[in-house]
């Protein structure tokens, strides 16, 4: 009788098999290091049913799309379409009564993300550069309020995108930098700002190897615009997309507002993305001084290592930040989107000096860690009252049953599976409120062009919703300000509940 082998001899025979590279290459080091990384920083994503209205407004919207709505027609956002589809591929595999596929591929789209740093960084300075890079991305992701960096929201889904535009460019792939840049602008429209550093890379590549730069230009060109232009006309109508994605954002995007507030929000989340990545910035810092300082360029030994000039990262980071001036709302997860080149601006400037690895990553695994214990210990009181309020909406009405939410928490359709009445899914679409700008041209006179003519309609031909959530609070678009809104609740409903600041009416009989 054969004698059997024991199991991990077998293993240890099997591994012997696999080409050298495999078992013992860079990748294979490294990309099982990020991957534990990136679940380990994004666990807390699990702990909470939704992070941020963005993803209740997301959640609600796939459940739209599923139901036989139409995006950009009976099913409304001003936001490209890819997220919302793919909150609805998710729901349509796993079900739409939790987030956890959609937070999985967020934890995946961060791993890609950190891997293609990785890429950038090890072929300007090296192996040990490219892990840090890849590490240090996936600590300061969660470097900003838990509400921001651990939601499954637009801006972590176009960051894979935006960087694999940067790094086709910097390979001279025109035409693959192009379908990254439209793939990125199809995820949130900011996301195309990655086309200035692939267009500087182009001249400036073209103009150091002497060649035409129509060429290249074209291919960029052809690779962003086509899948923009299919995906408008052929999925989804385009004058809806073309005015709810590009033309109808001016008022949303204006310079009205409350100043002082959005200033505060902008130097305020500012300083935490500062706090939580001081390990590489304070060496990005330290360099820029030194060389104003000194007024000195590098050395050539010193531009031998750090793989030429930084000028396309630094021009990668302003139009990051110009993506996150856009709007004038500097809400904390738009600056997710300057990371990626902060990362590699702060790897660079350590390559380059005398600092070592260990104190930045020391210092930045402890403000991880501090993001990370933040986000457990989160307050929850505002998502308590939610669901108290979704699960008394569900209990004073039935799953026929159609619920209006006057408020800016569209989570409530989805945490009580009830039906939107209308199209218009939050009160900033009827009022032009933003969270962002304050009470300024707040009002039925400043609506998205016919909504209210819609919004009627919609009452008209389905009936008036069973429920009605006030959750305006003190807000600028409470119902005494809103006379339409004000006259339907003393027409045909009564209170039926009161939780915090917000109110439920249900239609009186």
């Amino acid at each position: 009788m054969p004698t059997e082998i024991p199991t991990p001899v077998r293993l240890a025979a099997l591994t012997s098999r696999l080409p050298e590279r495999l078992r013992t290459g860079y990748w294979t080091r490294v990309v099982p290091v990020l991957t534990l990384l990136a679940v380990l920083t994004h666990i807390p994503s699990f702990v909470r049913p939704v992070w941020s209205p963005d993803e209740g407004y997301l959640a609600t919207q796939a459940r739209m799309l599923a139901d036989g709505g139409v995006l950009y027609d009976t099913v409304v956002d001003r936001k490209p379409p890819l997220l919302p589809w793919l909150y609805e591929a998710c729901f349509s595999l796993f079900g739409s009564l939790s987030l956890w596929p959609l937070r999985t591929l967020a934890i995946v789209a961060h791993l890609v993300t950190a891997i293609m740093l990785a890429s950038i960084a090890r072929g300007r300075w090296g192996n040990r550069a490219g892990a840090a890079a890849g590490a240090l991305y996936l600590l300061a992701s969660i470097g900003l309020s838990p509400e921001d960096t651990q939601a499954a929201t637009f801006e972590v889904f176009m960051l894979p995108a935006m960087v694999a535009a940067f790094r086709y460019a910097e390979r001279r792939r025109w035409l693959a930098a192009g379908i990254a840049v439209a793939l990125c602008s199809l995820t949130k429209q900011t996301g195309g700002a990655v086309l200035l550093p692939v267009l500087w890379m182009l001249l400036q590549d073209t103009r150091r190897r002497g060649a035409p730069w129509k060429p290249a230009l074209l291919k960029v060109a052809f690779g962003f615009a086509v899948p923009i232009a299919l995906v408008a006309a052929l999925l989804t109508k385009p004058k809806g997309f073309l005015s709810w994605v590009v033309t109808g954002n001016g008022d949303y995007a204006s310079l009205g507002g409350d100043w002082l507030l959005m200033l505060g929000r902008a130097l305020g989340n500012s300083a935490i993305l500062l706090a939580a990545a001081l390990g590489f910035l304070f060496p990005l810092g330290h360099r820029l001084w030194q060389r104003y300082r000194t007024g000195q360029s590098p050395s050539p030994a010193t531009a031998v290592r750090v793989h030429g000039s930084a000028g396309d990262l630094w021009v990668w980071l302003l139009s990051s930040v110009v993506g996150v001036c856009v709007g004038f709302h500097f809400y904390g997860h738009y600056y997710l989107q300057t990371i990626p080149p902060l990362v590699l601006l702060g790897v660079g400037a350590v390559c380059v000096s005398a600092i070592a690895w260990k104190p930045v990553l020391l210092y930045n695994t402890a403000a991880a860690c501090a993001f990370w214990t933040l986000a457990l210990a989160w307050p929850g009181a505002q998502m308590s009252q939610t669901a108290q309020v979704a699960t008394a909406v569900a209990e004073r009405s039935t799953p026929k049953d159609t619920v209006l939410v006057w408020g800016m928490h569209p989570e409530l359709y989805w945490l009580s599976d009830r039906k939107p009445a209308t199209r218009y899914l939050t009160a900033g679409f009827l009022t032009n409120f933003s969270g962002g700008k304050g009470s300024a041209d707040v009002g039925e006179q400043y609506s998205v062009p016919d909504a209210w003519q819609t919004f009627d309609k919609e009452l008209s031909t389905n009936g008036l919703p069973e429920i009605v959530v006030d959750d305006s609070g003190h807000a600028p678009y409470q119902p005494y300000l809103v006379p339409r809104i004000e006259d339907l609740l003393d027409s045909h409903y009564e209170v039926v509940g009161a939780y915090g600041d917000t109110v439920v009416y249900r239609l009186r009989k």
